[in-house]
């Protein structure tokens, strides 16, 4: 069975269109802590252990009861509501940078008319804020957010729901990732997902991807010979889906 080409190119956000995890979301978290008078600081190597659970509610929700605090969803839904406030001042006003090598391909893709959408468990409130900051004259054919769906990455309900949006089906597009559960989530909705991996992800194991790569441009693909050897393009992501249906 062959793929029946790309019509379109599905991308999470953190990690993925901007590293925004350690010095955004991280130290959000950490802000929160302190305005309810809490104990805790996160630090870097702890929160890139945190982020093997997916949605900031949940870590919260968690890490409270590995605390001890008893019936901690209560507490995680303020701290998250505080965190949340943060995160999205510092979107509108911190140094945050798309990843480089980002912001030439979604131009390509527009360029060649491929739709390109996104589909984070992130809250709707600052990813809108995110791409409105970097990417404010791409056109998303959809964005859907942690706000449109029940459960979580490693679930695919985000990208089955994005693919509804865009009219395709899972073999028509390429899913753009960075994690471990947001490969698990694309592949699961029988999507060929790219793994471009974000600073807290760079040694893990990325069993399925359709390829694993530390960047978007030419010169991140150090002893490359694949369809991803001169970075990540149009064409190059073309041949990696090809090929994904052709093995």
């Amino acid at each position: 069975m062959t793929a029946s080409g790309l019509r379109a190119v599905i991308f999470d956000v953190d990690g993925t269109l901007a590293e925004t995890e350690r010095d955004g979301h991280r130290r959000a978290f950490n802000r929160a802590f302190r305005d309810h008078g809490l104990p805790y600081e996160w630090g870097v190597p702890e929160y890139g252990r945190l982020l093997a659970v997916t949605g900031g509610r949940r870590r919260l929700a968690g890490y409270l009861a590995g605390q001890g605090v008893p019936d901690s969803e209560p507490l995680a839904r303020e701290l998250h509501r505080t965190k949340t406030a943060h995160y999205t001042a510092w979107l509108h006003d911190g140094p945050l940078l798309a990843r480089p090598g980002v912001p030439e391909l979604l131009a390509e893709l527009h360029e060649r008319g491929v739709p390109v959408a996104v589909a984070t468990t992130g809250r709707r409130a600052w990813v809108t804020v995110l791409l409105a900051r970097l990417f404010g004259d791409v056109t998303f054919a959809a964005v859907i957010t942690g706000d449109d769906v029940s459960r979580l990455k490693p679930d695919p309900e985000v990208y089955q729901l994005a693919l509804h949006e865009l009219g395709i089906g899972a073999r028509d597009a390429v899913a753009v990732e960075d994690s471990p559960p947001g490969l698990a989530a694309a592949t699961a909705a029988g999507l060929c997902c790219l793994v471009v991996t974000s600073a807290y992800h760079r040694h893990l194991p990325f069993p399925g991807a359709a390829a694993v790569v530390p960047g978007y441009q030419r010169g991140d693909m150090v002893d490359s010979d694949g369809p991803l050897a001169a970075g990540v393009t149009v064409d190059a992501l073309r041949r990696l889906h090809s090929a994904a249906y052709s093995r």
